[in-house]
């Protein structure tokens, strides 16, 4: 196996589990309170866990923003500067956790008005939600350090951490509810102390493996103004991007909501065909963004376009795979997550969608990681704004004839322009004799 497809494997592997561990704490928190008799507390979990996947999904810009300028950092052997970046990024983390803490009660009344939800259910879900939030540090810390990890060619700490996170999870809530009779509140107090586990796994790691970095702990130049200005300029493009994200997600689910219960139900479950293809090209997306800014730090442009190329070819490979098994075996998957004979039969008319998955979508995962290595995050809203409006355009354009059908259509243009528009514009450049990542 050639050096750069080692490097690119080394990085991607563990990124790829760290991924697949990510839903594990909430699917933890479903499986315990449905043995506490009540759907009620089913309810206040899904609801609690939703509002908070919303709002940390929000807060994403600090984990791959520390990623790409750190990875830069990396490529120049600037030691000092990489440790500036992390602690600008806990430092911000920190004042964002404290404003959340600050406003957590509109912010939870806000949810509820948009949520129909039952009074028990809200109820419920109110207490998670004020636990819960008191976590907010630890989840905004570990944004930072996971960035910071993966931009120092470091996915396996993230790994470690992400499990570790699962394991105490699991260990006290089962504490807290079976030993102590606790419920909600229970399931939530270990979510939380899972979250501060991780957190302090993450700084362990640091002290221990980084001990060389400590001298620049102490040092002047951390809130540099052309720096600082850098770092929010790079973090308000991805902090933008994801408000796109955000609302063409919860505009597919909500609308497929209004096409009946089946149809609803379909839907997520095709959907879930997409994240997991999502979970293993994130982890070459991670990959792709480590290199990438290492290169361009370094100034390597030909070690930065080999890179390249071996990732798209890593891309086309996983899509094809990806396109083989939910062609054969998607149907068989589906029977795995429910045994309802209404959803799968309506799935049959459905499904063929999610075969154009991975052909068109890989480039978008794979560009996004190239762009925030070599932070042009400017170029990914670029790219976001213009596949969102199609999206829309295309599904409103639509919907009358195609109905639900109209609905895939648009989010498959939605993920092939992504990585469209974002190759263009960096083909352009590199026509015009500018380096497209410099």
């Amino acid at each position: 196996m050639k050096t750069t497809d080692r490097q690119i494997l080394h990085i991607a592997l563990p990124s790829i589990v760290s991924n697949i561990t990510v839903p594990l704490l909430g699917l933890i928190d479903v499986t315990i309170v449905g043995h506490l008799g009540a759907a009620s507390y089913i309810g206040a979990i899904a609801v609690g866990g939703m509002l908070f996947n919303m709002i940390y999904w929000l807060f994403g810009f600090l984990r791959m923003g520390t990623g790409g300028l750190t990875a830069q950092a990396y490529g120049r052997h600037d030691l000092q500067e990489s440790t500036r970046i992390l602690l600008r990024s806990l430092s911000i983390s920190l004042l964002l956790a404290l404003a959340l803490l600050i406003l957590q009660f509109p912010i939870c009344s806000l949810a509820f008005t948009f949520i129909d939800t039952s009074e028990e259910v809200q109820k419920l879900a109110t207490l998670y939600f004020h636990i819960c939030i008191w976590g907010a540090p630890a989840t905004l810390g570990l944004y930072g350090f996971n960035g910071w990890y993966i931009g120092m060619q470091n996915s396996r700490f993230p790994m470690f951490i992400a499990i570790i996170q699962n394991i105490v999870n699991i260990a006290a809530s089962l504490f807290f509810v079976f030993s102590l009779g606790m419920k909600v509140e229970g399931v939530a107090l270990g979510t939380l102390v899972a979250q501060y586990a991780g957190l302090g796994m993450a700084c362990l790691l640091w002290l221990v493996y980084y001990r060389p970095l400590r001298k620049y702990l102490h040092q002047k130049g951390l809130f540099d103004r052309t720096e600082m200005k850098r770092f929010f300029q790079v973090n308000r493009d991805i902090f933008f991007r994801t408000l796109c994200l955000i609302a063409v997600t919860v505009f597919f689910t909500s609308t497929g909501a209004a096409y009946g219960d089946v149809v609803l139900a379909v839907n997520a479950l095709l959907m879930q065909l997409f994240t997991l293809f999502s979970y293993f090209m994130d982890g070459f997306a991670y990959a792709g963004e480590a290199l990438t800014g290492k290169y361009i730090g370094a100034r390597n442009h030909k070690a930065l376009t080999q890179t390249v190329k071996h990732l798209f070819k890593w891309g086309i490979s996983l899509s094809l795979l990806f396109t083989l098994l939910y062609g054969l075996g998607g149907k068989g998957f589906l029977g795995l997550l429910t045994d309802d004979a209404s959803v799968i039969a309506a799935s049959e008319e459905y499904i063929y969608w999610v075969l154009a998955i991975p052909l068109a979508g890989f480039s978008a995962f794979l560009l996004d990681g190239v762009c925030i290595g070599s932070t042009a995050t400017r170029l990914m809203l670029i790219a976001m704004l213009v596949a969102s409006a199609s999206f829309f355009l295309l599904y409103y354009g639509l919907h009358h004839t195609l109905g639900n059908h109209a609905l895939w259509m648009a989010f498959i243009v939605y993920l092939a322009l992504r990585g469209i528009v974002q190759g263009i514009i960096l083909y352009r450049k590199q026509l015009t004799g500018l380096h497209p990542l410099s």
